[in-house]
């Protein structure tokens, strides 16, 4: 029987940042990597800390309903966060878009919203947004959505049968999903747009960048000017977008032998320069 976990029992060496970004969790899924996101909650704290969509998978969750215990500790461990004076919002995605009857609410100190912005300690000003807005196979083919959906899931599945022989064989883990998608020229060329759209509505708003998911693909970059940042997923990369105290951002990744307590870090681009 799988032990439940117990919430920061024991103090824990970690990283204080002044704000975590994570989005693509997916809980409700057996692609949800919930004990390694647990581990890296623990070990890093924050001032803030937002969900940026697709949290629970309400999608999978209709067609079969799968939350074990670990996903309820994830849960619990976000509403203890907020309890012990985290700043925690809920920016909805398009899986568990049901929580967006429910902006401007709060439900166990977590705020719900369709949006935010956030300023750093630099004086940098992001929209925090998930980005399925910006997907044009969601708002014009939803059926289409649903479709790759059920096989992003097969593809995990596959993912998991092929790891597990690499791993008897000493072998590191390789995603078959992602290697699909980096060959695949329309899907890179969808990426690209997704980007360069997101980063465009930043601008145009006056805004100096944006944090957002949905492509599950972490990746910070200047885009003509507009820093663009996405903080990836919890169900192969394992990636989030933190804060430094002095307004530093960078990409963390928690390692795939996640029990040893290691992160990677990718660096910022050239910073803007502090807002006026």
């Amino acid at each position: 029987m799988f032990k439940p976990y117990l919430d920061d029992d024991l103090p824990r060496p970690g990283s204080q940042y002044r704000a975590v970004f994570i989005s693509d969790l997916h809980l409700g899924t057996p692609g949800c990597q919930a004990q390694a996101l647990l581990a890296f909650l623990r070990s890093h704290q924050s001032e803030h800390l937002y969900l940026v969509g697709d949290i629970i998978d309400g999608w999978q969750l209709r067609r079969r309903w799968f939350w074990p215990q670990a996903h309820n500790d994830v849960i619990q461990k976000i509403l203890k966060r907020a309890r012990k004076g985290c700043r925690v919002v809920f920016v909805p995605g398009n899986h568990d878009e049901f929580a967006r009857h429910f902006v401007g609410h709060h439900f166990g100190g977590v705020v719900v919203e369709q949006e935010a912005v956030h300023t750093t300690a630099d004086g940098r000003r992001l929209w925090v947004v998930h980005g399925d807005h910006f997907d044009g196979v969601i708002q014009c083919a939803r059926w289409l959505a649903y479709l790759g959906d059920n096989l992003y899931e097969l593809a995990l599945r596959l993912n998991r049968h092929l790891n597990h022989w690499r791993a008897r064989l000493g072998l590191p883990y390789w995603s078959l999903s992602q290697y699909l998608k980096l060959k695949v020229k329309t899907a890179l060329n969808y990426v690209t747009q997704f980007e360069a759209a997101v980063a465009a509505e930043a601008r145009r708003r006056g805004l100096d960048g944006v944090v957002c998911g949905h492509i599950h693909r972490a990746e910070m970059r200047m885009i003509d000017g507009t820093l663009y940042c996405n903080d990836g997923d919890w169900v192969e990369s394992l990636t989030a977008l933190v804060e430094h105290m002095d307004g530093r951002l960078e990409i963390v990744q928690w390692a795939q032998a996640h029990d040893t307590g290691r992160t990677e870090t990718l660096p910022e681009p050239e910073q803007l320069a502090p807002a006026a």
